[in-house]
């Protein structure tokens, strides 16, 4: 369904609503994280390497749409932290796998009180139902558009 025209585009909010929430949303998180020595954009690895063992990666790069040259240097901070573990796969050597490290473990065991944290900060001023129908039509527009994250989590709402 188009909703927009070239006549209309100039007075829509909604890509700047949505890039700025995403914004806003990762500066509470870091605010949140700051005792914990982690990013939000950590946070985001942690949590999908936790929630859904996703263990390469490859597949971090396509879940959080990052180029492997970027994931690398995110992988090496989240390592040299003591947060993650690289162990080459034994079947093959070009293959890398990720694990927590045992502090990665415990700080991965409070991800969940400190992302609720902040998102209540973020969303604390809607109501349930507003929330659940935000949450709902958002899942919808990333259902539609394939993005892995939201399939895996929602399936086929």
């Amino acid at each position: 369904m188009s909703h927009f025209t070239p006549e209309n585009f100039p007075s829509c909010a909604i890509g700047m609503l949505l890039g700025r929430a995403a914004i806003l949303k990762d500066r509470i998180l870091d605010w949140h994280l700051e005792p914990e020595g982690v990013t939000a954009a950590q946070f985001k690895v942690l949590i999908i390497v936790t929630q859904y063992q996703v263990d390469t990666p490859a597949e971090l790069c396509r879940y959080l749409g990052l180029d492997s040259g970027s994931m690398t240097r995110m992988l090496d901070r989240l390592e040299q932290k003591g947060l993650i573990l690289r162990n080459r796969c034994a079947d093959d050597r070009r293959q890398v796998r990720l694990a927590l490290s045992a502090d990665g473990q415990r700080l991965a065991d409070r991800l969940p009180e400190i992302g609720a944290a902040a998102m209540n900060e973020l969303v604390g001023v809607l109501q349930a139902d507003e929330l659940k129908t935000l949450e709902s039509l958002l899942a919808k527009v990333l259902l539609s558009a394939g993005d892995p994250l939201a399939t895996r989590r929602f399936g086929d709402r």
